[in-house]
């Protein structure tokens, strides 16, 4: 099994936090649909005939595509792949692109999971963050979903920023729990570079981010999930039984994928790609050269356990010390060595052949998991 994530690489406006790859103008969506489609083509070999078990539709905001936009991408996947039954097709969407007309239309079409980014319940946090939609469109489009029919629904948080005190935090989840959705994934604020954040806090007109107030409000969050039926199974992501994203966990287990579109990344176990971060030249050569404009990265052994490393003590499911050794032989009773002092002292619990981090030690996971990385082999 296998899965294909398509980038969307167009916005309403620029959120002040982001530093994913888009342009606020829609004047070549048109030509970057074909190009989409072309790479759906050119790709087709990368996966070596592998069943496609999710297909994600990221960005950006994919819901500037119309449903008819939408069916013709999907279709060309499937003239391309074989599509399991019942494959998971999630849409990355904003509220203010739900309206009652547009789901309709959607309902047409083979996706079957939303992704909405809601963030904040509060306008004036949303106006901080610059998004384009308010607080009370944001609940609107969930319950507008819904009552369109779509069940399989996940919304975006984000905590760990100077405007969200804890209150407004409580607040935050509670709304989210009130709307019944089975996943959420929620997010602490960080400050990327070349963002409009990062300006305005160099420039000192914004405060620097609290990692005390982060740590704080994600236990106050994983504390409340749980009281509500909520299962972390991975650092961001938590989910009611059976609800988890097919699509995410299969990154985290180091599952195949294709990424389609500029920026977008590929995994086939044996390397790693991803296009160029530039609309123009992503179209100039898939549509006037028939090429993927990728750069390709072999991956080492190093590499491959490293990756296996970071992922996998971001989850539930843990880091499998059998895995481990398939990767390398003898890699496991090194990576022992040093995870013995984690587990000594409580941010790692060792079931078995597995290493599943505490919730001490969620606090910390990219700083153990670096702890707990090889150097390189030879």
């Amino acid at each position: 099994m296998a899965g294909i994530y398509l980038h969307i690489p167009f916005c309403k406006q620029a959120c002040h936090y982001c530093d994913f790859h888009f342009s606020t103008s829609l004047k070549y969506k048109e030509e970057m649909l074909q190009a989409l489609l072309n790479e759906i083509s050119l790709q087709k070999h990368y996966l070596l005939g592998e069943t496609i078990e999710t297909i994600y539709f990221g960005g950006g905001t994919p819901s500037v595509l119309q449903p008819q936009e939408i069916n013709q991408l999907i279709d060309a996947i499937t003239q391309q792949h074989t599509v399991a039954t019942g494959a998971e097709i999630t849409m990355e969407a904003n509220p203010d692109d739900l309206g009652s007309q547009k789901l309709a239309g959607l309902r047409a079409t083979p996706v079957n999971r939303f992704s909405i980014g809601i963030q904040s319940f509060f306008d004036e946090d949303l106006l901080w963050m610059n998004r384009v939609h308010r607080a009370a469109e944001a609940e609107a489009s969930v319950k507008r979903a819904q009552d369109a029919g779509f069940e399989n629904i996940t919304v975006d948080l984000i905590y760990g920023y100077p405007l969200l005190s804890d209150t407004k935090w409580k607040h935050n989840l509670k709304k989210v729990f009130e709307l019944d959705v089975p996943h959420i994934s929620a997010y602490s604020m960080t400050v990327e570079p070349q963002t409009a954040l990062a300006a305005f806090i160099s420039k000192k007109k914004q405060p620097p981010m609290s990692e005390q107030q982060s740590a704080e409000q994600f236990i106050l969050m994983t504390d409340a999930m749980q009281a509500n039926g909520f299962k972390q199974y991975e650092i961001s992501n938590f989910c009611k039984p059976g609800h988890y994203s097919r699509h995410n966990s299969n990154y985290w287990k180091g599952v195949k994928y294709i990424g389609l579109g500029p920026s977008a990344h590929s995994f086939n176990g044996d390397t790693r790609q991803w296009n160029v971060a530039n609309n123009a030249k992503y179209m100039a050569s898939v549509l006037g050269e028939n090429m993927v404009p990728a750069e390709v990265e072999i991956l080492s052994e190093t590499n491959r356990l490293n990756e296996y490393i970071m992922t996998s003590l971001r989850t539930a499911w843990g880091l499998d010390l059998d895995k481990l050794n398939h990767i390398a032989n003898g890699a496991a009773t090194e990576l022992l060595k040093i995870a013995r002092n984690y587990i000594d002292e409580g941010s790692i619990v060792q079931n078995n052949n597995t290493l599943i981090l505490t919730p001490q030690g969620k606090l910390y996971a990219d700083n153990i998991a670096a702890a707990l990385f090889f150097d390189e082999r030879t």
